[in-house]
């Protein structure tokens, strides 16, 4: 009798998916286009987040976002009422996007087009930091109310991150974080990544973030 074949699936689509992003990557350069891919568990304030970038940087870049879930258009929704342009990418069970999936969405947004793009990735700390979308750079939001610990429970999604910010701080009083902890955990993981205490709800150390995306565009151009 013969043995059965085991095919190695998953191996098989992170390979083909990292020929993808690169391809989609070096388009991206050509088109001048600076896709940032934000990456969070649900709740961590991804929306919230953008719609106060929106707002500081409308002015100088046309923007364009890519929201994805696996079955909604609520915050499509809340960045259309900013004026700027926004897709939705329903993945329909998919706790993660790729690059085929972002390669969709920026033919439906027209990379071409913008100067700066978003992706919203679907809320989730494993699945996303398993796959490369394709974009510029990769930024995770922690929001206090997680805690400071999850760096060990989901080492890679912090590996992968090219900027962390730690949202919510307007929360810390009420909480037992330890920001002192999260930063040694994080650059143990990391070294250098750069990490910005922020507060989507009332503004606070968003010109962090914004000054960053500014450098980091420059670099690109």
């Amino acid at each position: 009798m013969d043995e059965i074949k085991l095919i190695e699936v998953k191996e098989d689509i992170l390979s083909d998916n990292d020929e993808a992003a690169r391809k989609l990557r070096d388009k991206l350069r050509r088109d001048r286009c600076f896709a940032v891919n934000l990456m969070s568990s649900p709740g961590a304030g991804k929306t919230s987040l953008l719609l106060k970038t929106i707002a500081a940087l409308k002015e100088e870049f046309k923007i364009g976002i890519i929201e994805a879930d696996i079955d909604s258009m609520v915050d499509a929704e809340k960045i259309r009422e900013t004026g700027v342009t926004a897709v939705q990418l329903r993945t329909a069970g998919f706790c993660h996007l790729d690059a085929a999936m972002v390669k969709t969405g920026l033919e439906g947004l027209g990379s071409e087009s913008f100067d700066l793009v978003f992706i919203e990735n679907v809320g989730n700390l494993v699945c996303p930091a398993e796959f490369d979308t394709g974009a510029i750079k990769n930024a995770m939001i922690l929001s206090v109310p997680e805690g400071d610990d999850k760096p060990l429970k989901y080492p890679l999604m912090f590996t992968r991150a090219d900027v962390l910010l730690v949202n919510k701080i307007d929360m810390m009083e009420l909480s037992d974080f330890d920001p002192a902890a999260l930063k040694q955990r994080v650059q143990s993981l990391n070294p250098g990544m750069p990490t910005f205490e922020i507060s989507a709800k009332t503004g606070r150390g968003i010109a962090l973030w914004t000054d960053w995306i500014r450098r980091e565009t420059k670099v690109f151009a």
